[in-house]
């Protein structure tokens, strides 16, 4: 019996055959070019789009000017469209843009006549511009509320030692003793003072001589750390312990975490003669579910 295998039949009649060459030139012409091969060709000519630019942004459809999308120059969207990138489109040809679109509307009217979003929908916008580099759209979004006066609690959270890292804290440990309990909350004790020295009815009328009237070895006597679990302060500033209990709060609650607190008295540590620490302590209640 003889048996022919492929080889034997392609090489037995090489009239009947192709050569290997030109089977290698129709290998190498696919209809639609690989990741790989598009990478090893000859660079492609610029891509070219309609004055009327279909768009399809992560499932969402817009419809505007290719002027608009070149608005200015230093964006991702005028390099996307410049020509020199690809663009892949869609099935019905629209050009695709792989990024949730539900705010790509207020980045087009920006460029279309300098419109700014709502209020609510600021700070969305704002990382939206930030991933589209859009400067002009950054600088606007920046004057406005609530961004302006998150640059100012920012200024003054950029005076608090640690501020992050007590926050950070304050949810570990709430977790653990939620863990360890079973418990659906977790309380903890949290120390929030504005100055470092402290304060009694009877130093608050001069307390600014009798600060700085002490020795470096009387102040020491005043050092001291409050049996709680967190402690933020001190400060110079005129925002007070209510301002900073409100920025705490709230950075949790941006967290996803829901957090109750209430002031439960005073440090009453005996420091020397008649004088307390009197540093306010709140507990903080975290509910977890």
């Amino acid at each position: 019996m003889v048996v022919v295998t492929g080889q034997n039949k392609v090489s037995g009649n090489p009239d009947d055959a192709m050569s290997s060459s030109d089977a290698e030139d129709d290998f190498q012409e696919p209809a639609t070019p690989t990741a790989t091969q598009a990478g090893q060709a000859l660079p492609l000519l610029p891509q070219q789009f309609p004055e009327v630019v279909p768009l399809n942004v992560g499932g969402m459809y817009f419809t505007t000017r290719l002027s608009t999308l070149r608005r200015y120059e230093d964006t991702m969207l005028a390099a996307m469209f410049s020509g020199r990138h690809y663009i892949p489109t869609d099935a019905e040809g629209r050009y695709f843009i792989d990024r949730d679109g539900t705010y790509f509307g207020d980045i087009l009217n920006f460029l279309r006549s300098g419109d700014l979003p709502p209020r609510e929908r600021v700070r969305s916008v704002y990382k939206e511009a930030q991933y589209y580099s859009i400067g002009p759209l950054l600088d606007n979004l920046e004057d406005v509320q609530p961004l302006k006066g998150e640059k100012v609690r920012q200024a003054f959270l950029g005076l608090m030692p640690y501020y992050k890292d007590h926050l950070e804290r304050i949810i570990e440990i709430a977790k653990l003793r939620a863990m360890q309990r079973k418990a659906r909350f977790a309380k903890l004790k949290v120390c929030v003072f504005k100055e470092e020295m402290p304060i009694t009815p009877y130093e608050c009328p001069h307390f600014n001589s009798l600060r700085f009237e002490r020795s470096e070895s009387e102040t020491k006597l005043f050092e001291h750390h409050c049996e709680v679990d967190v402690s933020f302060g001190p400060w110079e500033a005129v925002a007070d312990v209510y301002d900073l209990l409100h920025c705490i709060v709230t950075d949790l609650s941006d967290r996803g975490i829901t957090v109750d607190h209430q002031c439960i008295g005073v440090c009453d540590k005996h420091l020397i003669n008649h004088y307390y620490c009197k540093r306010p302590i709140y507990e903080f209640k975290i509910t977890w579910w």
